[in-house]
């Protein structure tokens, strides 16, 4: 986009890692008069979305549906399942996974971190290793993230029960799925999760402002015998409402509206289409960035996440600057970088209502803005992703035919 342009052209390509582009459907959904939040037209609606949810953590128990962005979920799964003073285990994976841990301090509770060079997923064995030293069984809860956000690690969350199981830790499992739900394979009841954080601006393809609670009935007993503080986060209340059909204050009604369109979307294609393109589009970008000759973040190719791909500039280069200028020339927007790596790189959000077409296009407008700021690369990352791409839809076709 020019510096003397009156107006951005086009549709802004919107490649941050959420939220993510809201499609037309969804926002006619929501664009409807507002309902009486206490009448039977609206207990349809919320029964229709509280049990549509579940299919999408995998679950038959109750999913909470707040009126917040994931950081009110985050709180939730801890003020609900822990007392002042409680341990948690928590794994150094990025930004989000350190926010978390503020979080919990602030809240009275001991955070011990497992630190990390932001470049893999949580560790299965290090977990494992610190709840066999935990002798007396003092830590409550495992906390930790599916999908990295701010590094684009994905952690093997049924490894992780396994290593749960294997100390004989009766430890809560605390996972964040907000920027993997709706686009990875999260399975919350198989794998024994007691508590999944999710958000809806991500996979669930909304604007930000609502979130979720999938709670176990481990999670569910531990509610029983928590101490924090709650008002507003109260499952006990929430679910005594929901049965009806209610909430216990006022919810975002057209949020609920879009909720339902986004869960019917994602049916419609099929979860493990869904999966599958994700994986694809992830795959995609992996191999613009290799040709391009630049290097992923995360180092560890079996954590590689199907949602972002955070990409190291060369020493001398600055991501940020990168960004801005990407984002006034070509009207694109790439996801920013945290803590030691601040300034060192830059995250591509490929999930959501997002197709093979879109990813192109974002990919061939980062190839060339690579070029203007005179980044070293080597030209030929599109048509790599181009050429996988095609072997892809070659194979499945293929595969569907037989």
């Amino acid at each position: 986009m020019a510096k003397n342009s009156s107006r951005p052209v086009g549709r802004h390509f919107l490649q941050i890692p959420g939220p993510t582009p809201v499609p037309d459907r969804v926002l006619r959904a929501m664009d409807t008069p507002v309902i009486d939040h206490r009448g039977p037209e609206f207990a349809k609606l919320a029964k229709r979305c509280l049990e549509g949810i579940k299919t999408i953590f995998k679950t038959t128990n109750p999913v909470i549906i707040y009126t917040a962005t994931g950081t009110g979920a985050w709180e939730g799964a801890l003020v609900n399942t822990l007392s002042p003073g409680d341990r948690v285990l928590m794994v150094e994976t990025g930004q989000f996974a350190s926010l978390w841990k503020k979080m919990a301090e602030k809240l009275g509770l001991k955070p011990e971190f497992i630190t990390s060079d932001w470049r893999n997923g949580a560790d299965p064995k290090a977990i494992e290793a610190k709840l066999r030293e935990d002798k007396g069984k003092e830590i409550k809860a495992v906390c930790v993230l599916h999908n990295e956000t701010s590094t684009g690690a994905l952690t093997p969350i049924a490894e992780i029960r396994k290593a749960i199981d294997a100390a004989g830790h009766p430890a809560l499992l605390m996972v964040d799925t907000i920027s993997s739900l709706a686009s990875a394979d999260y399975r919350h009841d198989e794998w024994g999760v007691d508590v999944s954080v999710g958000g809806a601006q991500k996979g669930l393809m909304m604007p930000p402002g609502m979130s979720f609670n999938a709670i176990s009935d481990k999670a569910l007993a531990a509610n029983k015998t928590s101490k924090l503080p709650k008002s507003f986060w109260a499952w006990d209340e929430m679910l005594a409402m929901n049965k009806v059909g209610f909430f216990p204050y006022t919810p975002g009604t057209q949020m609920l509206h879009g909720l339902a369109a986004g869960i019917d979307m994602l049916h419609e294609e099929g979860l493990d289409n869904v999966f599958a393109r994700h994986e694809r589009l992830a795959e995609a970008t992996r191999r613009a960035v290799k040709a391009w000759g630049l290097e992923n973040l995360n180092k560890n190719a079996s954590q590689y996440s199907p949602t972002i791909t955070a990409i190291l500039l060369p020493e001398g280069h600055d991501a940020d600057a990168f960004r801005a200028q990407a984002l006034e020339r070509f009207n694109i927007s790439y996801g920013a970088s945290f803590g030691a790596y601040a300034g060192k790189y830059f995250r591509i959000g490929h999930l959501g209502d997002i197709n093979d077409g879109t990813l192109i296009g974002a990919l061939g407008i980062t190839e060339l803005a690579l070029q203007l700021a005179n980044v070293p690369v080597k030209k030929g990352g599109v048509q790599a992703a181009m050429d996988y791409l095609a072997s892809a839809h070659s194979a499945a076709a293929k595969q569907a035919a037989e």
